[in-house]
């Protein structure tokens, strides 16, 4: 199934802002608008979304880098859309080409870089941590 995964593949998350959204909310600036915690976050929902099929059973897909820019303020009540496209596949490393609109204009745009990995042994060095 990985072996699937090549340039081109597209995912796609959406929503509407929320108070619970917003940057004062998670305390990343003091205004109430769509916060840059909250469009990574529906940047890396698109990105999950775009390999959803493509993972075989016991496999998942971790963020590891982030490079975006939060272009334009979205007020609370407004859609917020992101499409993932993914631009390079070297081996179990998956890089996308991320980008944002609410209903008016383009609000962001980037890279997000994840990578394919087994659940179990994932989940079993976390517990070591512990």
């Amino acid at each position: 199934m990985i072996q699937d995964i090549r340039p081109g593949i597209v995912g796609e998350a959406d929503e509407t802002v929320s108070d619970t959204r917003t940057a004062a909310y998670f305390g990343s600036g003091l205004v109430a608008a769509y916060g840059t915690p909250a469009l990574i976050a529906l940047m890396e929902n698109a990105t999950v979304a775009a390999l959803h099929k493509y993972l075989g059973p016991g496999q998942t897909s971790v963020g590891v880098e982030i490079c975006v820019k939060h272009l334009a303020a979205t007020p609370v009540g407004m859609h917020a859309h992101a499409r993932a496209t993914v631009t390079d596949v070297d081996g179990r490393k998956v890089v996308f080409q991320v980008e944002a609109w609410d209903d008016r204009e383009k609000i962001g745009d980037g890279t997000v870089t994840r990578f394919v990995v087994d659940e179990a042994r994932f989940s079993e060095r976390l517990q070591k941590k512990l």
